[in-house]
């Protein structure tokens, strides 16, 4: 018997719909569950042959215990080694080699100096920093947002040098980038699941958080459609994420990617509505029993060849024989 692991937090609808969907279908040799785990012998494999990551990311044990079912043979959706060395500002830089839109972006160092870090640890750094250079190069407004982070926490909209320098103030030992601002006139955030599958949505950042997701506006632009299909696959083909979610801010037809370092991505019923829900709960049970029922071996950890090399293309999935459920209509 194959197991599908659901390692999960605080959240409700999906865990529970992805293993009621997997175990409905009655597939020979296959079931899903919740991840059970308690002290991991090192080597020891974990027992799935599948695990949905939803919370390593809060919790240091359960990123190290992946790590582990990883190298012993388990698929991890999404892959934790590379999660692990991933952040935002990696992400604005490899958007920008592989040609897709990213606004105006620069890395700026810990206002605070991080626990147990001296003056003596930044004698490399540039002090004071070229303020002027740096503001004439993102311009105002902007995004002041940490470059590792996520739930817009400890996002600034700064729009002159005394806002953001009051904002920076408060920015504790974080690590920062500044990021222009795009005047948007459309916004969509897209779920891809396989690097393969993708769901655009209409959405509004500025909504509070229940209210993002927009249900009464169709896409209709056939050209942007395409645009941001094949910048968000581009993204997570050469992230290597198997599920995430990519958000892009569409200026004057041009769609700028914004945020696609999401691999553990909101899919709440009670947020991204009933249609869009049935989506992604369908589209990554098919993508766990694909792997379950893989017989290649592993991909390779692929950092280097990732950043150094050429990026790779990934083949078509070999699809499962179940039944879809049809894509929502915008």
């Amino acid at each position: 018997m194959k197991k599908i692991g659901v390692l999960f937090g605080p959240e409700n609808t999906f865990p529970s719909a992805l293993v009621d969907r997997i175990n409905s279908l009655d597939l020979d040799n296959i079931r899903a569950e919740f991840v059970h785990v308690g002290g991991v012998p090192m080597a020891a494999p974990s027992g799935y042959a599948v695990i949905v990551d939803r919370v390593s990311h809060d919790l240091p044990f359960y990123r190290s215990y992946l790590k582990n079912a990883l190298l012993t043979g388990t698929h991890i959706i999404n892959n934790p080694f590379w999660w692990s060395a991933d952040d935002k500002f990696l992400n604005y830089a490899l958007a920008a080699r592989l040609g897709v839109p990213v606004p105006r972006t620069v890395l700026l160092p810990h206002k605070q100096l991080p626990q147990h870090i001296t003056p003596r640890s930044l004698r490399n750094l540039e002090y004071p920093l070229d303020w002027d250079s740096i503001f004439d190069y993102v311009r105002f407004p902007a995004f002041l947002k940490p470059h590792n982070g996520g739930g817009w926490r400890d996002v600034h909209h700064v729009r002159n040098r005394e806002e953001f320098f009051t904002a920076y103030d408060q920015t504790r030992d974080l690590s920062m980038v500044l990021q222009a601002e795009v005047p948007y006139d459309q916004y969509f955030r897209c779920f891809v699941v396989g690097q393969s599958e993708v769901l655009i949505m209409s959405y509004d950042p500025r909504r509070p958080h229940e209210q993002r997701y927009i249900f009464d506006k169709p896409l209709r632009d056939k050209i942007l459609i395409r645009k941001i299909r094949k910048h968000a696959l581009a993204l997570c083909r050469a992230l290597g994420y198997d599920f995430n979610t990519v958000e892009f801010a569409v200026e004057k037809g041009v769609p700028y990617a914004i945020d696609y370092f999401n691999p553990a991505p909101d899919a709440d019923l009670h947020t991204i509505g009933q249609a869009n829900f049935d989506w992604v709960v369908d589209a990554v049970a098919r993508l766990c029993i694909r792997k379950a029922q893989a017989r290649t071996p592993l991909p390779r950890l692929r950092w280097s060849a990732l950043l150094n090399g050429p990026l790779p293309k990934a083949r078509k999935p070999t699809e499962s024989k179940l039944p879809r459920t049809p894509k929502p209509a915008r």
